[in-house]
């Protein structure tokens, strides 16, 4: 039977279908089983229980709560709002009992399962096996090619669970393996006398193997996979050209910590709701992410970061988009779990998220840089593919770690415009971020320059020469040079349209009221213009 907590369940529901407004007092005692409890029932032994209240909610339910206090369970589900219920929790917090309240809309079905899921897990499904072999052999794949190695996933037995794209380069003790699914006899015992799995036991680093000609048998790096102290199986990278690259510890590490990670996953029969995002929930507030970080045991309460990985619009257009994407998810993945084994990666809003908890300070945006830059030249190099990646701002701990989420992705989109920088932290586009969060919300609004407004969407000259004027930062000369036409000429146009306007160009005020329109003028024509193609 599965010890599973309150925090557990709550982390496997979807967004705004419950939270925890009371929790129980024995926070941290085990779900032993579950109850459906109708509010006409008159008695229920609740003991270390998860119940739902059903039939009843809001304070209609109070009568059956009264009842159900008398052996309290450990966690009360019924629907409601907070407004309804204070005296419902006042009457379980003197009880001792959580309380979960569930949206008025929500499905019973959806909650019981996975309740069920949680503190009566399945047996080993054949879907979740599936799953399963697809992370191990896309995580083999992506290491391949970081290493330019050929790569088997086995467990502990030396069955073979995932390899890479056979290639001619593999020696007979690879091909054998794949074959068979299994490592020949005499090749496991010659790897035995040579040391290689007693000092695979031995340690938690990658282990060299030397060639071996005489016996057809190509250099060798190896890890083992550990949950705790017991193994879980093994990564071996063969060699196919020139040798193992310097950074080959550091991706084998990374891959470890992930195929460890799917493996204890598997091991512990999670269904297969729970392989679902935990981005999301983590960057919904701080009650989800708590949840989070103690189903998971991730650390709380030290500095944590977001880094948000995104391609560009034209590469998010073309046909292998989608693919390109999982394995720009399954890179940062490999990379972040070799910088922090308890970082996050999955997909958010359309872009690539990689959450990195328990910092050691809050200075950590060198590192953290580092960490965006190594995954956006090994995206370059291995999948062909040119990232942008935005260093969001340190929180000080997890559970406020939402709080820098609407700068990171307004950080991304900068990037994106600008098309300058590959890696950023928010203090490079300060600047611009600021103003591109000034032109959205002048362009929310209903309120125009009108004489401005009717001179840029009539006049395509003056509108043309009074961006040229602006971007030329109101220098004349520059204007005219870009513009190739005369000085005077441009006088007597920027002169016409201040008369006009009413508009004075030296005043700090009208050049901003002038450049917010001429922002929002130009995406339109730039949008008419292409419309017309």
């Amino acid at each position: 039977m599965a010890a599973a907590t309150v925090d557990d369940i709550l982390s496997d529901l979807p967004l705004g279908f419950a939270s925890l407004i009371l929790r129980p007092s024995r926070a941290e005692s085990p779900i032993e089983r579950f109850l459906i409890v109708d509010a006409d029932d008159e008695t229920s032994d609740g003991g270390a229980a998860f119940v739902l209240l059903i039939g009843v909610r809001g304070r209609s339910a109070l009568p059956a709560l009264r009842r159900l206090v008398k052996n309290p369970p450990l966690v009360l589900a019924v629907k409601g709002s907070p407004g309804e219920l204070w005296e419902a929790e006042e009457l379980l917090r003197a009880a001792g009992t959580g309380l979960l309240l569930v949206d008025p809309a929500a499905d019973w079905d959806r909650l019981l399962s996975i309740a069920k899921d949680r503190i009566t897990p399945r047996s080993y499904q054949r879907e979740v096996l599936t799953l399963l072999e697809e992370d191990l052999f896309a995580i083999a794949q992506t290491t391949a090619r970081l290493t330019s190695s050929h790569v088997v996933i086995e467990d502990a037995a030396n069955k073979v669970l995932a390899y890479s794209t056979v290639t001619n380069d593999i020696d007979e003790l690879r091909k054998a393996s794949i074959l068979a699914r299994r490592g020949p006899r005499k090749y496991e015992l010659l790897l035995k006398d040579l040391g290689a799995y007693r000092e695979l036991h031995r340690t938690r680093l990658p282990v060299r193997v030397p060639a071996r000609p005489q016996d057809g048998l190509r250099e060798r790096v190896a890890i083992t996979l550990f949950a705790g102290e017991r193994i879980m199986g093994y990564i071996w990278l063969q060699e196919t050209g020139d040798g193992f690259g310097a950074d080959v510890d550091y991706v084998l590490t990374g891959s470890a910590a992930r195929v460890s990670a799917e493996l204890i996953r598997y091991r512990n029969q999670q269904s297969v709701h729970m392989r679902e995002d935990r981005i999301a929930r983590i960057l919904s507030g701080p009650a989800e992410a708590a949840a989070s970080a103690h189903s998971e045991k991730i650390p709380a309460d030290r500095p944590s970061a977001l880094i948000l990985l995104g391609m560009s619009a034209s590469q998010a257009q073309e046909d292998d988009a989608a693919l390109k994407h999982g394995e720009l998810a399954n890179l940062a993945s490999i990379h972040a779990a070799a910088y922090k084994a308890s970082a996050i990666v999955g997909q958010f809003n359309g872009d690539t998220a990689v959450i990195v908890p328990g910092l050691q300070s809050a200075n950590a945006e060198a590192g953290l840089r580092s960490l965006a830059e190594a995954i956006v030249r090994d995206a370059g190099k291995h999948l062909g593919i040119s990232p942008f990646a935005a260093v969001g701002p340190i929180a000080p701990d997890l559970l406020s770690i939402h709080s820098v989420t609407a700068k990171t992705e307004a950080l991304l989109g900068c990037m994106r415009r600008s098309g300058t920088a590959s890696v950023a932290a928010v203090g490079d586009f300060e600047v611009d971020i600021l103003f591109h969060e000034a032109v959205e919300n002048f362009t929310a609004s209903d309120f125009r320059h009108r004489s401005l407004w009717t001179l840029l969407r009539d006049d395509g000259e003056l509108a043309e020469t009074l961006r040229a004027y602006f971007d030329a930062s109101l220098d004349v000369a520059e204007c005219a040079q870009r513009m190739r036409m005369h000085k005077n000429t441009v006088y007597y146009r920027i002169s016409k349209i201040s008369r006009v306007t009413g508009l004075n160009f030296s005043n700090p005020r009208d050049s901003l009221v002038a450049l917010l329109h001429l922002q929002e003028w130009a995406a339109t024509h730039t949008k008419e213009h292409l419309g017309k193609k």
